[in-house]
């Protein structure tokens, strides 16, 4: 069955938003708008695959944000998740709380309002972290704290449809974002199977279920916090609300508008590292909506398994490349766990003092870049 087009997805659509970002992204600019990488080409013909790939290299080494049409999930398959989670932060506070991550060693659950900070600052969003469905792993004599963000997730017993929807979905875009990642490696003259070993077994895929629930009381704007993701892909799952936003070259920010059937991808700090960064990762931040007005958002991050060692980059094009960006305040590792532990407790401080107090400070101080 013919699938029907989003009127902002359409042929001429789609040709009018590339003539007028991707110069720009090649350029290492971000002016207007961000490009729009169509993925259905990667099954076209080999002019098709040459444009995707010239397209896709273009916006992941100049901008690292653009907007992902032809992935083929469809509006039923997204309809089925957003409903879902409308319905759960409809529910009674009581029973939000009632899977609230401060019950879990794991970081999953619910999390209240102002409850997480982005820069040391309170983010005003409430969420649901959900991974993969696993038994715990709790890290024995010797191994790393991150083992502990291996577990099960928690789910509200009044909307029993939630737990297929998220986990449908993580499946669903895990395949998505897998096909993207060999696209872009085949892009930049790389194997498309380079990194494959590091998500082989158990990769460590997380969806969030994410609320805005308006300007805060005291007036501050900080839905989330500027920040760079530090995993390999994100795609991002917005409605029609708004306030993304991506920072440009020059400290501004660009909002990035709402595109129907769309997801927004921006590239993890650990492909940044791995490329020299000939491939970008970019901060973005998430400005609250005016009033009392709602934002929804599911961010899917497509992350190597726990204790993959990301190797560098073997590509013909990396002596083009200008060196990743350095953060002393913010070190990158080259085993991932460490890095989604350090970000886990950090963004959720009471959640490691209620279950790991002895682990607070277990994040290594010097870096291990590859």
């Amino acid at each position: 069955m013919t699938q029907q087009q989003h009127p902002s997805t359409t042929p001429s659509a789609l040709a009018d938003a590339r003539s007028n970002a991707l110069a720009d992204a090649a350029a290492g600019a971000l002016t207007d708008a961000l490009p729009v990488i169509d993925l259905s080409l990667a099954g076209g013909s080999p002019e098709d695959r040459l444009r995707l790939h010239d397209e896709l290299r273009a916006a992941a080494t100049g901008v690292g944000f653009f907007q992902l049409v032809g992935h083929g999930v469809t509006r039923a398959e997204t309809a089925a998740l957003t409903g879902a989670m409308r319905a759960f932060f409809d529910l009674p506070e009581a029973d939000r709380l009632g899977v609230s991550n401060l019950n879990s060693p794991h970081f999953r659950g619910y999390t209240r309002t102002g409850d997480e900070r982005t820069g040391g600052s309170q983010d005003w969003r409430d969420q649901l972290d959900i991974g993969a469905e696993l038994p715990p792993h709790v890290p024995g004599r010797g191994e790393p704290p991150y083992w502990w963000l291996e577990g099960p997730n928690q789910w509200p017993t009044a909307l029993p449809e939630l737990r297929s929807a998220a986990l449908g979905w993580i499946d669903r875009l895990g395949d998505v974002a897998k096909r993207l990642l060999h696209e872009l490696l085949t892009a930049i003259g790389a194997r498309p199977d380079f990194y494959d070993y590091a998500f082989a077994g158990h990769p460590h895929l997380r969806l969030k279920l994410v609320r805005y629930p308006g300007t805060a009381p005291d007036g501050a704007g900080q839905g989330v916090g500027a920040h760079k993701d530090y995993g390999f892909i994100t795609l991002l799952l917005q409605d029609t609300v708004g306030g993304l936003q991506v920072e440009r070259p020059d400290g501004s920010f660009l909002e990035v508008p709402p595109m129907e059937g769309a997801f927004v991808v921006n590239l993890g700090e650990l492909l940044e590292v791995a490329t020299d960064g000939y491939l970008k990762a970019t901060s973005h931040r998430v400005v609250s909506p005016p009033g009392a007005r709602e934002r929804f958002s599911v961010p899917f991050f497509y992350n190597p398994r726990l204790d993959a060692h990301i190797e560098p980059l073997d590509f013909p094009l990396a002596h083009h490349a200008p060196g990743a960006t350095q953060d002393p305040a913010n070190p990158l590792f080259a085993e991932f766990g460490l890095n989604e532990w350090k970000g886990y407790t950090r963004a959720h401080p009471e959640v490691t003092r209620r279950h790991h107090p002895d682990l607070v400070d277990s994040t290594p101080a010097e870096p291990t870049r590859s």
